[in-house]
């Protein structure tokens, strides 16, 4: 479909890569992933035929059409949001329209003429070919993909003029998808999306009939989508085949295999100059010398890309708070006639880590406003838990910045302990390197004033964090570096993000925002979704189908009533009981469903990869980890079944 030939490109005197050889066919699902500044967008651009190469060729076959989604920076305006979409099939409705004026030509004519049967010909043409073009369903099509992306059925008949960027992204996404071009070039596609939008699309591309081609620093919408990687990496771009996951494990093997090359590589050198230097001058060696010189020359050079510095940046932990951080109690929220919430109420306590999901709107940012008090309440009643200090990270927390310092020099005076060695690393690990880390935080863009925010806030943590989309304008790395502060973070968290991998990596809780409401959910987000699909019921009603014992009644006394004794032994027993130990086995057998339930996952996973054979490695390690699986199942399974007859005695 798509072809490159010792493709090169620069960007000023810097160069991205060179030596490309790389064939996209038509039914790739691709992930192109690299370090910031690798040259990942620019390829993209040189896919849709938007940028040249320097160096090499690209050749495209006949009747390829290329959609290209850039991260920002489109807008539309003019029409409404369903008009906008419809454009996309202006053809089909051209068609359609020429449709409906042979029909009302066809009544006038003589149905014997031959002006008649010429008419009835072209229509019958035009009708077959709009049929199996699918116009007739192309309205529905609309509307499945507007609902998927967010938009509600309301605003399909606002103007675009009245969305703000992140939605005017979302309304060309919408209308790539409808195009449904050969190859789809998505950079960044999830950056505006949320969590249920994100799931949305990750499905629709799991169907799509074309290759794409995708940005994404989120690695499980990799993990879901593609099935092959092309990588920028010092200099050139290398293919793996799998998912992102497997990417990370092939690409240590190959890194492996380099570093093993380069090794011998710097051997077999050496000893070449050592035998070229010693018998330079001697007669009898003169031949052997030359060969030697020879094959240096002809040697290609093997050479390491520089060393991806991982960096392991230890917060300073904040002060304990007392068990209970925050109750809610029948709290509502509303703006005028708009209610938010009604009747919530919860308690968060010390070491929870919330995750809150919901759609656009729903009421997650206001939520996390009324726990920070920066919005008062309607109705209901707020109680905030012994020692705790609460520190809120928006959106557009940039704004508190002083605009005036600089970057390093700002970061040097609330973190005065650390060298500017290690401000520097630390300020890498958010995107912010070299010259950057001089510029004044009024010139900063707002995704770089954002992560430098955040960076600031957990320099500093207080303990309970409210974090509102934290991960927003984060690569991978900055990211991870996010994900293992938090993990090790003994403080409270709650937050927003619609990066499925850091949600599920972190959150112990959920909160689902919607309706007005606020349910919570135990485990990360993958227990909530299997939740949500009906997999607890699903395994309550297993349970309650499982033959028990039957426990025996004891034989009443004579006249009907329990002894004196018995009654004595029944309330010491009513006394004994521990209702905060009931608590703890009742939250642990709840832990033990959902671990049993990922296992299971697991053990199908692991068995169906056994049957597609590999090498002889990833056979042995798959084995490992299936007896591993197995071997934990039975011990999750004997430890519920225990803890079950404890709490049903």
């Amino acid at each position: 479909m798509i072809q490159l030939s010792g493709a090169g490109k620069r960007f000023g005197h810097k160069l991205l890569f060179e030596g490309a050889d790389w064939m996209i066919t038509p039914r790739d699902r691709m992930g192109l992933v690299g370090a910031n500044g690798t040259g990942k967008s620019t390829l993209m651009k040189v896919l849709a035929g938007l940028e040249t190469l320097d160096y090499g060729s690209v050749s495209f076959a006949k009747g390829i059409s290329a959609g290209y989604l850039p991260q920002d920076g489109l807008t539309l305006s003019g029409q409404t949001v369903f008009a906008e979409c419809m454009s996309v099939f202006s053809d089909l409705r051209a068609m359609e329209q020429e449709m409906e004026d042979l029909t009302g030509r066809m009544p006038e004519l003589d149905h014997t003429s031959a002006e008649y049967a010429q008419v009835a010909d072209r229509y019958h043409k035009i009708e077959h070919e709009f049929q199996t073009r699918e116009g007739y369903a192309i309205d529905a099509k609309v509307g499945t993909v507007l609902t998927g992306l967010g938009f509600r059925k309301e605003d399909w008949g606002r103007l675009t003029d009245e969305f703000s960027g992140g939605w005017q992204m979302r309304l060309a996404l919408a209308k790539l998808l409808l195009q449904q071009p050969n190859l789809l070039l998505l950079d960044e596609p999830t950056n505006h999306l949320d969590l249920e939008a994100r799931n949305w699309l990750e499905e629709y591309l799991t169907h799509y009939p074309n290759a794409f081609i995708l940005i994404s620093h989120d690695r499980y919408f990799l993990d879901i989508t593609v099935n092959k990687i092309a990588e920028i990496w010092n200099k050139r771009i290398h293919l793996y085949s799998g998912n992102y996951e497997k990417y990370l494990n092939q690409k240590s093997q190959r890194l492996e295999q380099l570093q093993a090359g380069y090794r011998n590589q710097r051997d077999r050198i050496e000893q070449l100059e050592i035998f070229i230097n010693r018998f330079r001058y001697t007669a009898t060696k003169a031949k052997q010398v030359q060969s030697r010189i020879k094959e240096l020359e002809r040697m290609e050079r093997i050479e390491l890309p520089e060393e991806e510095k991982t960096i392991h940046f230890s917060f300073p932990q904040p002060k304990p708070s007392g068990r209970i951080v925050v109750e809610f109690e029948n709290v509502a929220k509303s703006y005028g006639e708009k209610e938010v919430f009604r009747d919530v109420s919860f308690m968060i306590e010390r070491g929870d880590r919330i995750a809150l999901v919901g759609v656009n709107g729903a009421g997650k940012s206001t939520l996390i406003k009324l726990l920070a008090r920066e919005e008062p309440l309607t109705s209901g009643e707020y109680r905030e838990g012994h020692n705790v200090q609460a520190d809120y990270f928006a959106q557009d927390q940039y704004k508190e910045l002083d605009q005036d310092a600089r970057v390093l020099d700002d970061l040097g005076e609330i973190s005065s302990r650390s060298t500017e060695t290690e401000l520097r690393s630390l300020l890498g690990c958010f995107l912010f390197s070299a010259d950057d880390v001089f510029k004044r935080i009024g010139v900063l863009s707002g995704g770089e004033r954002n992560r430098y925010a955040l960076l600031r806030m957990l320099l500093h943590p207080a303990n309970f964090l409210l974090l509102d989309e934290p991960t927003n304008h984060l690569d991978m790395r900055a990211k991870d570096v996010l994900l293992e502060s938090l993990t090790k973070y003994t403080g409270t968290v709650l937050f927003v993000s619609h990066d499925r991998y850091f949600i599920d990596k972190l959150a112990t809780r959920i909160f689902e925002v919607g309706d007005g409401r606020v349910e919570v959910y135990p485990g990360n987000y993958e227990d909530y979704l299997w939740r949500k699909q009906g997999g607890a019921a699903a395994l309550e009603q297993a349970v309650a189908a499982s033959a028990k014992p039957a426990i025996p009644k004891p034989t009443p006394p004579a006249n009907g009533r329990q002894t004196e004794a018995a009654q004595e032994r029944s309330d010491d027993t009513q006394r004994r009981l521990n209702p905060i130990k009931r608590k703890q086995i009742e939250d642990r057998v709840r832990e033990l469903e959902i671990e049993i339930s990922r296992l299971e996952r697991r053990i199908g996973a692991c068995e169906t990869a056994l049957q597609t054979f590999v090498n002889s490695g990833e056979t042995e390690r798959q084995s490992r980890e299936l007896n591993d699986c197995r071997k934990r199942l039975k011990d999750c399974l004997a430890e519920w079944e225990e803890l079950s007859q404890t709490l049903q005695a």
